[in-house]
């Protein structure tokens, strides 16, 4: 069926609503069969650990009537074939079976697929349904996916279930090295006078005083990723340490994913996104790039540079077994700018070159 904008609304559209319901945002995308893209909508994160899980999802509402309305369909309707919902802090099958429960119930599409948006990332930055992501936004976690359905995955609830990693953990722990070094327990780090500068205070422990006592917003922490990356670049030894063990932490996870799904010595994308790699940093990208050559030299890393709604979309279209050319025209929908190229040569000797070799301009291999 197709759709005319501003034309009287219709019932429905064969195709895929596809939703990426992260910690910061949600956007929501109604794409036709034929990979069309016929209207998208942002609104607030994610956030059941804060809302509870029931208006968690009544807060996706505005969001996805949002979209339907630019798509001319009515939005109190089914709107489309099937959901597709790749979603943060939903990390156990358990909690996925939860939620596809509560979006079903909304009556959206007549059938529903909830996974964690970490296999968003993956099939944002893949051809096909095979490879290994690693996010390291705010949190860190991995995943991966073989075409017959088999995955590879993490329970990602933090130190809990051997995490570390990501903004949240980089922020604290430069403020703990920064605080230590200030009162004599640590030794001394160019981290103190970069975080007091950042913050216009007089140290971190006057920033970690600020922030308990209300006077500081707590989620400014996350400023000083930027903060420990300079610092590193300047070589002081504490940043450098955290930035080597977040590379250590990335590929690891990496690594072992590849493992699982027996494609540790057989090309394979390894996806790498979220905002802390996405940032393109090279003291982290290079880091990772080369503990991969010599770990996994068959991997074959690439930074996705397009919105993570693209991999919830296409993974809903591969379960319709829609025509290849759809993927090739939602893509389209999505152009992005693409970043610095950085080289590096793994242990069989080929030359990576981001920007260079990539089919797509949604993913670059680096």
């Amino acid at each position: 069926m197709s759709v005319t904008l501003n034309a009287s609304p219709v019932e429905q559209v064969p195709g895929v609503l596809a939703i990426d319901a992260g910690n910061s945002k949600t956007d929501v995308a109604i794409v036709a069969l034929d990979g069309t893209v016929l209207g998208s909508a942002r609104g607030e994160g994610f956030r059941p650990y804060r809302d509870g899980p029931d208006q968690a999802i009544q807060n996706l509402t505005p969001t996805v009537h949002a979209a339907a309305l630019e798509a001319g369909l009515a939005p109190d309707r089914i709107l489309t074939t099937r959901v597709s919902a790749c979603m943060a802090n939903v990390d156990l099958p358990v909690e996925e079976r939860r939620f596809r429960a509560a979006i079903a119930a909304q009556g959206w599409a007549g059938t529903v697929a909830v996974t964690n948006d970490t296999f968003g990332l993956l099939r944002a930055g893949t051809d096909g349904p095979r490879g290994v992501a690693v996010v390291c936004g705010a949190g860190i976690n991995c995943a991966g996916l073989l075409p017959d359905g088999r995955t590879a995955r993490f329970p990602a609830l933090g130190r809990l279930t051997g995490d570390w990693g990501g903004g949240g953990t980089l922020s604290a722990e430069a403020m703990w090295h920064a605080a230590r070094a200030e009162d004599g327990r640590g030794a001394p780090t160019a981290l103190s006078s970069a975080i007091a500068t950042h913050f216009g205070l007089p140290g971190a422990n006057a920033v970690a005083e600020a922030i308990h006592l209300g006077q500081l917003p707590e989620h400014r922490l996350h400023e000083l990723v930027a903060v420990l990356f300079t610092t590193a670049e300047a070589g002081d030894p504490t940043a450098l340490h955290l930035i080597d063990r977040q590379a250590d932490e990335i590929t690891r996870l990496a690594v072992v994913a590849l493992r699982r799904l027996d494609l540790l010595h057989e090309p394979t994308p390894v996806v790498l996104g979220g905002g802390v790699l996405a940032a393109h940093q090279p003291l982290l990208i290079d880091n990772v790039t080369a503990r991969l050559a010599a770990q996994a030299p068959l991997a074959e890393p690439r930074i996705v540079i397009a919105p993570p709604v693209l991999g919830a979309a296409l993974l809903g279209l591969d379960h319709l077994s829609a025509d290849p050319t759809a993927e090739l025209r939602l893509r389209a929908a999505y152009p992005t700018a693409r970043p610095p190229a950085i080289a590096f040569t793994n242990r069989t000797g080929q030359k990576h070159d981001s920007g260079s070799s990539c089919p797509k301009r949604t993913a670059e291999r680096i």
